[in-house]
């Protein structure tokens, strides 16, 4: 959701948030996430000559100051606009232009200058209060307040019931508070407050909306916030029912419990409501993440149908194509696409190529890569020539293509040894390629994706002790590498009696990565090897669910088969011998064990 805290930033703010209320508040400002107020940007009469003040009576340098300002802020450029209004203001002594220079330091977060504008407005207007009031909050900060802070908090309830005197602006001010909270990491302080705040107006939807997003963006890891989650959203959308930004949130809390209930949810909203674009969107997305393509792709078609100018729905149900492996359809919606010149540069070309490679027709793959215009796709197309000359049993041909490539950074040069030695390892050659790798890493020393493409490579050729001795200067390098520590814990577990070690490795790997599938495997696997059976098949099928692989496949049904559960195992093995029919390991899984 667009609303939700940005995970991480650079430190915390709540010393300007009340301030910031303060400006949402003021009559006629109406600010979206991250904008000045448009008082701030359109030119008025603050920014000319005090009244009775003639501009005949400006300097030079004066006018020139105001002009930069005005020219700033149609540029988006803040941090010079409010420098220009304070020298400006500081020139002229004119308090319409220290307010100008405030509000826009204020708005766009330069605590600095905010601090000096102020006291400059405080020395010409000494009736003015707001400029009292930014000083008040900036100096907060400068002492260490937070969100916790009962002064923090009454600023922000001052800031409210000012705004309390227009509905517009009280509203708008509830559905900016947490964003404008969104750099303060203790999010249940943050969900605590808002809701503090939120409790004198109960007839307000939009203060109900604050808490119940507040709560969500804890992460709403216990009942009680769930529940208490529930209840504000529900109450807002009672005061305000079709309102599709509550909609869109109410189903993102019903899917931290069950994304099946909330696909349900937005399908109810929609046969009553079948023109809310966002919904559709939303129901699009839970589709995906659930890995329920067709359905996905049949919402982008609607939406495409009811709009042809909307091509973003036609890339979307072709991309869902190439996901589904519908290589026909697929085809013929990048091909509609092409024609329309849609979408970033090659970005349409590189799949229609794609598309070719899938379907077996590799002369016209290499024509299409070939076609993906110079940008960011154009070197991967380069190199997935090499590829389809390869699958044409062209190897000398694809590497002689390789050698000849302008690789010219040093990434390129990694990469088009990568390329080759991959090439090697998919025609059988496994000694070429750890010859090629070998090779690069004398040209690039403790390059990691090399160092980890070495280790591969010579753990398929049996050569334990050069795999672990890469895997380990990787990790010198990279020791907070997920993947690196996956590898060795895995090759450990799986190669040697040091199964104990190698656990260890794959624990601290998914502590890093919690949901990647392999190093889910690699647990699974580990706990296989440690006789934990019923863990063991617990990690495996987590790893099945996100994503179906046929070496996990044949993790799986080892475990289910030494389980007794041989059904199973045969079913699990069968699935992924449709898809994979020639992988090495799932084939030897159940020779030795089905035969």
């Amino acid at each position: 959701m667009a609303e939700v805290s940005p995970r991480s930033r650079p430190q915390p703010f709540a010393t300007v948030i009340a301030t910031a209320l303060l400006v949402i508040a003021a009559p006629g400002v109406s600010m979206a996430q991250n904008d000045l107020p448009p008082g701030a940007i359109a030119a008025d009469k603050t920014t000319r000559p005090a009244q009775g003040e003639s501009s005949g009576g400006l300097t030079a340098d004066l006018m020139y100051r105001l002009l930069i300002g005005d020219i700033a802020l149609q540029r988006g450029e803040p941090a010079l606009a409010a420098r220009a209004y304070y020298e400006s203001a500081r020139e002229a002594k004119d308090p319409a232009l220290a307010r100008r220079a405030t509000e826009i330091s204020v708005a766009t977060r330069q605590r600095a200058l905010a601090l000096d504008a102020a006291q400059l407005w405080i020395e010409l207007d000494p009736s003015a209060e707001r400029p009292k009031q930014v000083i008040a909050s900036a100096g907060r900060g400068a002492n260490g307040g937070d969100v916790a802070d009962s002064d923090f908090k009454s600023q922000i309830e001052r800031a409210l019931a000012q705004a309390a005197a227009s509905p517009a602006a009280l509203a708008d001010a509830f559905l900016q508070i947490n964003h404008l909270l969104g750099q303060e990491p203790d999010k249940a302080a943050i969900y605590r407050l808002v809701a503090a705040v939120a409790e004198p107006y109960p007839n307000v939807p939009e203060a109900h909306f604050a808490v119940a997003l507040a709560a969500y963006n804890t992460g709403l890891k216990d009942i009680g916030t769930l529940a208490a989650a529930t209840r504000a959203i529900d109450r807002a959308l009672a005061l305000k029912p079709v309102w599709e930004r509550a909609l869109m949130l109410k189903s993102e809390i019903i899917a931290r419990e069950s994304p099946a209930a909330a696909i349900s949810f937005l399908n109810g909203i929609l046969k009553t409501n079948p023109d809310m674009r966002a919904v559709w969107g939303a129901l699009a997305e839970l589709y995906v993440e659930q890995k329920r393509y067709g359905e996905a792709r049949d919402v982008f078609r609607r939406l495409w149908d009811q709009n042809k100018s909307a091509r973003e729905f036609e890339f979307g149900a072709a991309a869902l194509s190439v996901q589904m492996k519908d290589w026909a359809t697929a085809e013929e919606l990048l091909t509609d696409l092409q024609r329309a010149k849609y979408g970033e540069n090659g970005v349409v070309e590189l799949y229609l190529a794609q598309v070719a490679e899938e379907t077996g027709r590799y002369e016209l793959a290499i024509e299409r890569y070939g076609a993906v215009p110079e940008g960011d796709r154009a070197w991967h197309a380069k190199l997935r020539i090499a590829a389809m000359l390869a699958k044409q049993k062209r190897m000398d041909e694809a590497r002689a293509y390789l050698s000849a490539l302008p690789a010219v950074t040093i990434e390129q040069r990694v990469q088009v040894r990568q390329t080759e030695a991959q090439l090697l390892r998919d025609n059988g050659d496994a000694a070429g390629a750890l010859a090629v790798l070998t090779q690069a890493l004398a040209e690039h020393p403790d390059q990691p994706d090399l160092l980890y493409d070495t280790a591969m490579v010579a753990e398929k050729l049996d050569k334990i002790d050069v795999a672990e001795a890469r895997l380990k200067q990787l990790l010198d390098v990279s020791p907070e590498n997920a993947q690196a520590l996956n590898a060795l814990g895995y090759t450990l577990v799986d190669r040697t009696p040091r199964i104990a070690e190698g656990l260890d490795l794959i624990e601290k790997a998914l502590k890093l990565s919690p949901e990647d599938p392999f190093i889910l495997d690699s647990m699974g696997w580990a706990l296989y090897r440690m006789g934990k059976l019923d863990g063991a098949e617990n990690y495996l099928r987590r790893a099945m669910t996100e994503r179906p692989d046929a070496e996990i496949a044949a993790h799986l049904g080892e475990v289910l088969w030494v389980k007794g559960d041989r059904a199973d195992a045969q079913e699990v093995w069968q699935s992924q011998l449709k898809a994979t029919p020639d992988n090495a390991l799932l084939l030897e899984t159940v020779r030795r064990l089905a035969r």
